[in-house]
């Protein structure tokens, strides 16, 4: 590290500056969904809750729901949209698999966009739901062909290939943007 601290430090002043401010009320007017800004129209209601409306996102809240309550139920509002998402898109490419994943899991991942684990167990960054959707589309095209080859060989990108032609330019997409899409969803936790 002491060797390549310049290099390092050179790749960290590259990176750019995010809003590491958790979200709250005060601050934030929008939220980020599938690649657009969504305004927040805030209401007061029985609960607190995140809803999709004709102009945006409406966020109703109790008088006595905190900022942490308001972060949860914009994660749950992730999940929801991010479960609707793959319900979508599963059918089309289920009947060209050998099997199917045995179970889902949407959650923030630290570094990876998505894994598919040795039982079959597929899990999938939640911030994918923040970028484009083509994007998000790819990562479960992705791992869904580890259902087919396990490893990252020439025959697994053939099976990519396949399914999802343009996935380089969404893999692109991810590595220029996924950085502050993750940022977006730590500032949810």
């Amino acid at each position: 590290l002491f060797e390549h601290r310049d290099w390092l430090q050179a790749q960290l002043d590259k990176l750019p500056a995010f809003d590491t401010r958790a979200f709250s009320r005060e601050h934030d007017v929008h939220l980020l969904l599938r690649g657009e800004r969504l305004p927040i129209a805030w209401q007061e209601g029985r609960y607190t809750r995140a809803e999709l409306g004709e102009h945006g996102l409406v966020l109703s809240t109790t008088a006595r729901a905190g900022d942490k309550q308001v972060r949860a139920a914009l994660r749950d509002f992730l999940a929801q949209q991010a479960r609707a998402d793959i319900g979508h898109w599963l059918p089309k490419y289920l009947p060209d698999l050998p099997r199917a994943p045995m179970s889902f899991k949407l959650r923030p991942l630290s570094s990876l966009w998505g894994s598919l684990a040795p039982d079959d167990a597929l899990s999938l960054d939640l911030s994918l739901v923040l970028g484009r959707a083509g994007a998000f589309e790819f990562v479960l095209v992705h791992e869904l062909c580890h259902l087919i080859q396990r490893d990252h060989s020439r025959r697994f990108w053939r099976e990519v290939e396949k399914r999802w032609p343009g996935w380089r330019d969404e893999r692109d997409y991810l590595h220029a943007d996924g950085i502050a899409l993750k940022a977006e969803m730590r500032r949810l936790k």
